[in-house]
């Protein structure tokens, strides 16, 4: 029996892949135990893919998948760990950014009883206004999400069979692993290491996509953007009643004033403004409706080295959107 399983997620990593999996390797076999590597490349357009396949076969611990397009790293997790057949499963990213060398200190307190096992990065070697931003993000999370998500904690962890078990049966298709990993529970343990470079390559995280993946998580495990909305409806309300009263009493006390100008444009822009910042939240929320009620499976498999490991995940998916009977 495999007893871990490492899952590793790629999207043109060619130039640092090779260097990852000798450091892997190097990591695990002291260690005593059977692993297997599940690579999943998620759609590369370089050499990802190629370098996969002269691994798996050199080694027979590494099997993979291949997605027929870019799906996104969460789905890549999801294949992962729907491949993975060991005991305990570690996510981690082959940028080297996640050091192979923890996964032994991971075991060791996976063996006392925690069923995820955190590591956690400091913010070494990040800009100032890029740590400013994380820590005031992460406060609005603690503020705002109905699970608690710490600040550094990413995808680079260790989980027990049933937390994995756990993550799988969760339907949804909107995934926001770093709240699912909060939800699902279990008793957790963290530790904190020193941020690191990539080996090699370029982030694929641009400022864009770390913003949508932030408003991502803010959504999806609370609705308290739409009771925001409706507060600040409610603020705005009371705001334009002592307005009106301000008026009257004006007219009363010195007559009939000429309405400013300034003052009635600047009033309808900002409710306008208000207005339209209403409807996104509200049209995000809708969307993500829409998407969860067309059962569309995560991610669509080209290439793996074990078709019924992962097709078998999304041919159950596709029978569920099968035709209602008449």
């Amino acid at each position: 029996m495999v007893q871990i399983s490492i899952v590793v997620p790629c999207y043109n990593e060619s130039e640092v892949l090779r260097a990852f999996h000798e450091a892997l390797v190097d990591a695990l076999e002291p260690i005593g135990t059977t692993f297997e590597i599940c690579y999943v490349d998620d759609g590369s357009g370089d050499d990802t893919l190629v370098i996969i396949k002269g691994l798996a076969g050199t080694d027979g611990r590494v099997r993979y998948a291949s997605f027929s397009r870019n799906f996104g790293k969460e789905s890549a997790m999801l294949a992962g760990m729907r491949m993975s057949r060991g005991a305990a499963v570690v996510l981690m990213d082959a940028d080297l950014q996640h050091p192979p060398e923890f996964i032994p200190r991971m075991l060791a307190l996976h063996q006392h009883g925690y069923d995820q096992v955190v590591a956690q990065r400091d913010r070494a070697h990040e800009g100032a206004l890029k740590s400013a931003v994380c820590r005031a993000y992460y406060r609005l999370v603690r503020r705002c999400m109905n699970v608690e998500i710490v600040n550094g904690a990413g995808d680079f962890r260790l989980l027990s069979r049933r937390a994995v078990d756990s993550l799988l049966s969760l339907p949804e298709s909107n995934r926001f692993s770093k709240g699912l990993f909060s939800w699902i529970g279990f008793e957790t343990v963290g530790f904190t290491y020193e941020n690191v470079r990539r080996a090699a390559g370029k982030s694929k995280w641009s400022g864009r996509h770390l913003l949508n993946y932030g408003i991502d998580g803010l959504i999806s495990f609370n609705s308290r953007p739409l009771r925001l909305a409706i507060h600040t409806g409610l603020w705005l309300f009371l705001s334009a009643l002592v307005y009106a009263l301000w008026i009257i009493a004006n007219v009363v006390l010195d007559g009939v004033e000429t309405p400013g100008y300034a003052t009635l444009i600047t009033a309808v822009v900002a409710l306008s403004g208000i207005q339209l910042a209403t409807l996104g939240v509200i049209g995000e929320y809708v969307g993500r409706i829409y998407d969860e009620s067309k059962r569309r499976p995560h991610y669509v498999v080209r290439e793996t080295d074990e078709s019924a490991a992962v097709l078998s995940s999304n041919l159950s998916l596709a029978a569920g959107q099968a035709r209602p009977e008449v």
